[in-house]
């Protein structure tokens, strides 16, 4: 028989053991939600409202003929310009090709006027197990963050390369928001062929380039590029691949609702990300509340 001051011992510390584990996930979600409010407000503020200037069939006269059957597709005469972008998504990803899909739902935030980004999604490959990605681009830096339970940073990567990689996705993800590839002091365009267009962003001293393919409609339907991707804490450029789906109308813009992006490795094609949107705001330089 265990006595009374033992049994209360036996009891107490499991409780103890508990109350702190919860408190500190508690902390450090707390800590994560605080500093990407940050982030997306610092986002924001670095960027200008262009909302007011509209576009016109003339400004698209000279570019590559594929590029103006997109914007004619996309875009209706005198469409404001998309200052701002929140968006709401579901999906799945994986790391290796060995692993099996896991579900991901996130949030992304765009400015225009100034290339920027920040991005954050969840994963939960096990119950109560959950695992947070940060990716963004702001004022010409990017980073990328995992971190396990919210408080546990597993990736935290920085530098030129980075930089180049996040401005890429930022371009790579303008189609969501397609009056931000009309030509502007930072993009321009280039003549591939019938069926394709180069999209040029020059932002400081990074410079991100993909090759955009349209199909007969005018939609974007798949994009070429090369990124840089990290590999045993190293940087490694590789063949990047995207795919557009489902285009759907919003305030009067075509979008696709689905993006898939892989990797084009020598041994074949790598699938790593579906995103879905389920939700999308322009012009509403805000933060989704839970």
């Amino acid at each position: 028989m265990i006595a009374p001051k033992k049994k209360y011992i036996v009891i107490i510390i499991p409780v103890i053991f508990i109350t702190v584990i919860i408190a500190s996930l508690s902390v450090g979600i707390a800590m994560f939600g605080q500093q990407v409010e940050k982030e997306v407000k610092r986002l924001y503020a670095n960027s200008k409202d262009i909302s007011e200037k509209s576009y016109s069939i003339n400004q698209i006269t000279n570019l590559p003929e594929p590029v103006q059957r997109y914007f004619k597709y996309s875009l209706q005469e005198n469409q404001n310009y998309i200052s701002f972008v929140k968006l709401k998504h579901g999906g799945t990803f994986r790391q290796s090709q060995g692993q099996g899909w896991i579900p991901m739902v996130g949030q992304e935030y765009f400015t225009t006027e100034n290339p920027g980004f920040v991005w954050i999604g969840k994963m939960k490959p096990y119950p109560l197990l959950w695992i947070d990605g940060k990716d963004e681009f702001i004022d010409g830096k990017g980073n990328f963050q995992i971190k396990l339970l919210s408080l546990f940073t597993v990736a935290d990567t920085k530098g030129k390369e980075s930089d180049e990689s996040e401005l890429l996705r930022w371009l790579a993800e303008t189609p969501w928001f397609p009056t931000a590839l009309l030509p502007s002091k930072y993009l321009h365009w280039e003549s591939v062929n019938s069926s394709s267009a180069k999209a040029v962003v020059e932002y400081g001293k990074i410079k991100a380039t993909v090759v955009f393919s349209f199909n007969e409609q005018g939609q974007i339907i798949k994009l070429n590029a090369d990124r840089y991707r990290t590999v045993n804490n190293t940087f490694s450029k590789d063949k990047w691949v995207g795919y557009y789906r489902d285009y759907t109308k919003v305030n009067d813009v075509m979008i696709p609702k689905e993006i898939e992006a892989a990797w084009n490795f020598s041994s074949g094609e790598f699938s790593y990300a579906k995103f879905k949107i389920t939700d999308i705001k322009y012009n509403d330089p805000s933060i989704y509340q839970k």
